[in-house]
């Protein structure tokens, strides 16, 4: 467990940092996290290192009895660099070229910015690998956020070319897969190729879909690189990343760089910017659950917020006790080390408005004393949070399938990271831990496994989640699923769910995309009788064939075809959600699979999450009130924003 705050040092007067130093200790913090935008202070120029100042950092810091997590530099990369070497600069979809001045600006296919970040991180290593109190390294910042996932410039369009050329070989096999004979697409070298920039009406799905993985690519092998170079000279070092939120809708497989790491961490901000109110508290639950699956593992938070956040326009001030509620939220499902972000709120550049613990100001006030409460809490679950936190649900998803959604949303309404939440939070309002984990993971130790618009659905999974349900267990999938093949093509003579109608015993006859949320009426049938619910966003008409209707559509054109299906599959059962249903639909489900799985809800009051954690030294069952008024539960009154700790 570690206990910290981000720290930032360099923005400051050298004189404050002893006293600083001090009030850190004082806060109950055991680890700072530094210098991950430090590379002007490292290098002043170029091939001109200097690690003198971080040097008194850490030397003041052991004094204290205080850890380190060093940051290597390579997200802000500095003026020189851009200057003297124009081309590391990353380009906008237009050929706009991204300025110096921001962070992220520079271009992962830049032989001459992956080679300085080599260098850097190189020189580093070197210089503290005998640093005790560096107890892990954070590569770069939040890699692939704010856009800096894709870049549009010709090394990137370059870079490209020889990427498809590996992948396919020759160039009639990438014409063949990709169907170029429609529009007379067809090239004769893969030097005609180019990235999918705006054109009249829209580029090849295949081309497409293959730059999405391209653009991951280029970052995951950033990314290795620099774990690569400090364990080839510290071989013992703990590597970790801090990823930030959204990381579904980007043009980067976070998995691919949760791979590369010793342990993922995460930035979590429920408010940002301009937001009238922070998420809900079902959508933190979320990204904590995914984040967690990246490595199926207990993570780190290397930014938790305390204050309201924003670059230029703020949010929504967190209320009293609210951000400590979060920061306890994260343990619950699984952190077991946190930093909050950040120390001291900056007084000059772009982040003056992302207020820490202490303010402008520099007094010790509610957000302070809030922290130092946390604190207090946190290190008491020392030895019971320490093993990974048990589901008996998971979710898969599909960088492929997610990013083909993004390519053809195929429904206005569309959002895949929105329709898997809304599968989630049924399990989430039960308190039922659920796994969020990439789809060549192990599933087969859950009880159940969900499926979201898993569009592009390969044999090897199709035939995994025949076996599962097979075996015993329950298999939810949801519309759109197994549509097309890994080309992100439809597939000739087969039959929607291709591949998976026997699972699922129906078959899709038509779809639809939908307009609003609320646009289809939906009526319960067989077990569901007189049932009704609505479904938005898509819908496909349904020709069962051994499943059994749940839910029918209140309309003449679908007649009897099914909205929602259950199949039973060996000694398991399948259900399938051909629309985008309300929660009432969603809650019956998950219900359901719960009582067919043996799996226990822990019914709470709306607003309140209970979830149990385990360790070697006992277990724990941490409850919250996410709520502004004070609730009863299990006998005890849970004030606003407040939690329960009960040792099991």
């Amino acid at each position: 467990m570690i206990s910290g705050v981000a720290y930032y040092p360099e923005q400051w007067d050298a004189s404050l940092m002893p006293k600083d130093l001090d009030r850190i200790v004082k806060l109950g913090c055991d680890t700072i996290r530094i210098a991950e935008f430090g590379w002007h202070i490292m290098e002043r120029d170029e091939g001109e290192y200097d690690f003198s100042f971080f040097d008194k950092v850490i030397e003041e810091a052991k004094k204290r009895g205080l850890k380190v997590i060093f940051g290597t530099p390579t997200a802000t990369a500095p003026a020189w660099l851009a200057g003297r070497y124009p081309d590391v600069a990353s380009k906008f979809r237009d050929g706009t070229v991204r300025t110096f001045g921001g962070r992220h600006t520079c271009c992962y296919s830049s032989e001459v910015y992956v080679d300085r970040s080599r260098r850097i991180v190189r020189k580093l290593a070197e210089h503290y690998r005998d640093e005790d109190a560096i107890i892990a390294w954070q590569i770069d910042n939040e890699l692939g956020h704010e856009g800096s996932d894709v870049c549009w410039c010709e090394k990137c369009v370059a870079g490209f070319r020889k990427w498809l050329e590996k992948k396919y070989g020759d160039v009639e096999t990438l014409n063949e897969r990709y169907g170029t004979a429609f529009w007379s697409q067809q090239y004769n070298s893969f030097d005609e190729i180019n990235a999918p920039n705006a054109t009249i009406t829209v580029h090849n799905p295949s081309l497409r879909l293959d730059w999405e993985r391209f653009c991951s690519d280029k970052i995951r092998d950033f990314a290795r690189m620099q774990v690569d170079v400090i364990k080839s000279v510290i071989p013992s070092a703990f590597v970790i990343h801090d990823f930030s939120g959204g990381g579904l809708s980007k043009s980067l497989d976070y998995c691919a760089v949760a791979r590369a790491v010793d342990k993922t961490a995460y930035n979590n901000y429920p408010v940002w910017g301009g937001q009238r109110k922070p998420l809900e508290p079902n959508e933190i639950a979320f990204s904590l659950d995914y984040i967690r699956g990246l490595k199926g593992d207990n993570f780190w938070i290397t930014e938790a917020i305390m204050g309201a956040q924003g670059h230029d326009v703020t949010g929504f001030v967190p209320r009293p006790g609210q951000a400590e509620a979060w920061a306890m939220q994260a343990v619950a499902r699984g952190c077991d080390g946190l930093v909050f972000f950040r120390y001291r709120g900056a007084i000059k550049g772009a982040e003056q408005y992302c207020y820490g613990l202490l303010d402008a100001d520099d007094t010790e006030g509610r957000k302070w004393r809030e922290a130092q409460r946390f604190f207090s809490r946190f290190k008491e679950l020392e030895g019971k949070i320490n093993s990974p936190l048990a589901a008996e649900v998971c979710m898969i998803y599909d960088f492929d399938s997610l990013a083909s959604f993004r390519l053809q949303r195929q429904s206005e309404m569309f959002d895949g990271e929105s329709e898997m939440k809304k599968l989630h939070a049924a399990f989430y309002r039960l308190n039922v831990p659920v796994d969020v984990i990439p789809q060549d993971s192990c599933f087969e130790k859950y009880k159940a496994v969900i499926v979201p618009n898993m569009i592009i659905c390969r044999p090897a999974i199709r035939e995994r989640l025949r076996t599962f349900a097979a075996g015993g267990g329950v298999v939810v999938a949801t519309y759109r699923t197994s549509v097309k093949d890994e080309d992100n093509n439809l597939v000739f003579g087969e039959k929607i769910p291709v591949g998976l109608t026997d699972l699922f015993g129906l078959t899709v006859d038509e779809s639809e995309s939908m307009w609003e949320q609320k646009g289809a009426k939906l009526k319960g049938r067989g077990s569901a009788a007189n049932k009704s619910a609505y479904a938005g966003v898509f819908r496909e008409r349904c020709s069962v064939t051994t499943a059994e209707t749940l839910y029918g559509y209140d309309d003449a054109f679908y007649g009897d075809a099914a909205a929602v299906a259950k199949h039973r599959y060996g000694d398991g059962l399948a259900y399938y959600v051909g629309c985008s249903p309300d929660d009432s639909v969603l809650d019956d489900i998950a219900a359901k699979v719960c009582t067919f799985c043996h799996i226990v809800p822990c019914c709470t009051p709306a607003g309140v999450e209970s979830v149990v954690r385990k360790g070697t030294e006992g277990s724990v069952r941490i409850t919250i009130n996410h709520g502004c008024e004070a609730v009863a539960f299990d006998g005890e009154v849970l004030e606003p924003y407040g939690y329960r700790i009960e040792n099991l």
